[in-house]
C-alpha cells in the first residue's frame, strides 16, 4: 500500500455479505484457447513447435499481432491513488476495481484484460515500468490515477509506445459524457454550439469532458474547482488548470460556482460534494443537469429535477446512467481490430455520437442506451475501426 493510502471505510469485513463472497477468490482466471490432449498437441503449443513460431516474430515482429495474445490483451493499470470515490487507498486494494473492469471488457467487448497494480512512484517511474511491460499487450488502459499525473503519464506513454494508451477516468467519460449531452440538448431542442455549460472539477475527467465539449463545438465553457471559476485572474492555478483557463470562460466571469451556474443551461459534476439548491435555482429554465459523482450526486435527482428538463448521474438505480462503460469496450475492440496505434480525438468524438445515436428519439428519461443493449460495443467500435 502506498504511503499516503486512505483508512478504509470500515475496520473488519463480514465474509457472509453477498459482495464478499462474489469477490471471494478473484473475478478472473485464465483459460487456454487451444486443447492440451497429448504430445503432439505438446509438441505444436510448447516445445519444440513454439521455437518457429519465435524465430518468426524475431524475424517480423509484427507477426506478435497474430501469433501471440497480445492483438487481443489490454493490461488495466493503476497505482491506486485515485480510486472512485476512496482515494489514495494503494495497489493491493485497488486490484478488486481492476479485476472488476477486466470483466467489463470481456463481457462487453470480448476483449482479454489483465489488472496491473503497481506501487505509485514519480511519472518518470511509471512511465518507464508501464513501457517496459507494453510488449506484451495490444493496448494500454490507465485507471484510476491521480491528477495531474495521470495528464503527463498518458502524454508520455503515448509518445514512447505504438498501442493505444487510453487513461479511461478522462476519455470514456468524457464521451458517455458528450453522448448524453448530444441527446440532452435535442429534448430541450437546443443546439450544442448555444449551451452555457458549467463543469464542476477540474480533474481528470473535468479537463477531458471541457475538452471534448469544446471540440463538438460548445462555445461557452465555465470550469469551477474547489476555489470557484478557474479564470486567468487567479494566481493559485496548476499548469493544466492554467490551459484551462486560457481556453475557457469566455465571458469572463469570476467567484463561486453560484455565479458560473446564473443562467447557465448545463450543469456538469465531477467533484463530489453538494451544490445548494438556492445555487441549482439559478440555473437557466429547461436546463440540464448531470450529477455524476458516485456514489453521493452532487444534486439528488430529485432536487434536480424540480429545477431540470434532463436529469442524469453515474449511479445505476436512476434514468440516464452516465457510465465508462459504454465507451471502453467499444473504444478498444476497435483500435485491437484495426490495428490503431492511438485513440485519436477524431475517435472519440465519433464514439461519442455513435452511442447518441443508438437512442434516435431521446426523452427526458431517455438520452443513453442502456449499459446491457448488446447494440453498443459492436457500434463504437465501427465508428472507431475506419479512423485507424
Amino acid at each position: 500500500m502506498s504511503a499516503n493510502a486512505a483508512t478504509p471505510a470500515y475496520p473488519t469485513h463480514d465474509p457472509s455479505d453477498p459482495v464478499f463472497r462474489a469477490h471471494e477468490g478473484g473475478k478472473l482466471g485464465v483459460h487456454a484457447t487451444s486443447p492440451l490432449r497429448d504430445r503432439a498437441d505438446l509438441a505444436l503449443l510448447y516445445t519444440p513447435g513454439v521455437a518457429d513460431v519465435c524465430r518468426a516474430i524475431a524475424l517480423e515482429p509484427a507477426l506478435a499481432a497474430r501469433y501471440t495474445s497480445r492483438r487481443n490483451t489490454v493490461a488495466v493499470v493503476s497505482d491506486g491513488t485515485a480510486v472512485l470515490g476512496l482515494g489514495d487507498i494503494g495497489p493491493l486494494a485497488a486490484m478488486p476495481v481492476m479485476e472488476g473492469k477486466a470483466v467489463l471488457f470481456k463481457h462487453f467487448g470480448g476483449v482479454d484484460a489483465v489488472p496491473v497494480c503497481m506501487e505509485t512512484g514519480t511519472v518518470e517511474e511509471l512511465v518507464d515500468a508501464i513501457a517496459r511491460i507494453a510488449p506484451t499487450y495490444g493496448g494500454i488502459n490507465l485507471e484510476d490515477i491521480s491528477a495531474p499525473r495521470c495528464f503527463e503519464i498518458e502524454r508520455r506513454l503515448q509518445e514512447r509506445l505504438d498501442i493505444p494508451v487510453f487513461h479511461d477516468d478522462q476519455h470514456g467519460t468524457a464521451i458517455v459524457v458528450l453522448a448524453g449531452l448530444i441527446n440532452a440538448a435535442k429534448v430541450v431542442d437546443r443546439s450544442l454550439e448555444s449551451l452555457r455549460v458549467v463543469v464542476a472539477g477540474a480533474g481528470a475527467a473535468g479537463v477531458a469532458v471541457t475538452k471534448l465539449l469544446a471540440r463538438a463545438g460548445v462555445a461557452d465553457l465555465v470550469v469551477c474547482d474547489s476555489r470557484g471559476i478557474i479564470a486567468p485572474s487567479r494566481a493559485d492555478l496548476a499548469d493544466h488548470k492554467r490551459r484551462l483557463a486560457a481556453t475557457t470562460n469566455p465571458r469572463g466571469l469570476t467567484g463561486g460556482l453560484g455565479d458560473a451556474l446564473v443562467d447557465a443551461d448545463v450543469y456538469i459534476g465531477l467533484s463530489g460534494g453538494t451544490v445548494p439548491e438556492a445555487e441549482i435555482a439559478r440555473m437557466a429554465p429547461d436546463c440540464i443537469i448531470f450529477a455524476l459523482a458516485n456514489p453521493d450526486p452532487e444534486v439528488h435527482p430529485e432536487l434536480a429535477a424540480r429545477y431540470a428538463a434532463v436529469v442524469a448521474t453515474g449511479r445505476s438505480d436512476f434514468p440516464n446512467q452516465i457510465n465508462n462503460v459504454l465507451a471502453f469496450p467499444g473504444i478498444f475492440r476497435g483500435v485491437l481490430d484495426s490495428g490503431a496505434p492511438q485513440v485519436t480525438e477524431q475517435m472519440k468524438l465519433a464514439a461519442a455520437r455513435a452511442i447518441a445515436s443508438l437512442v434516435p428519439e431521446p426523452t427526458a428519461g431517455e438520452i443513453v442506451p442502456s449499459v446491457f443493449d448488446d447494440r453498443v460495443c459492436d457500434t463504437v467500435a465501427a465508428a472507431v475501426s475506419p479512423l485507424a
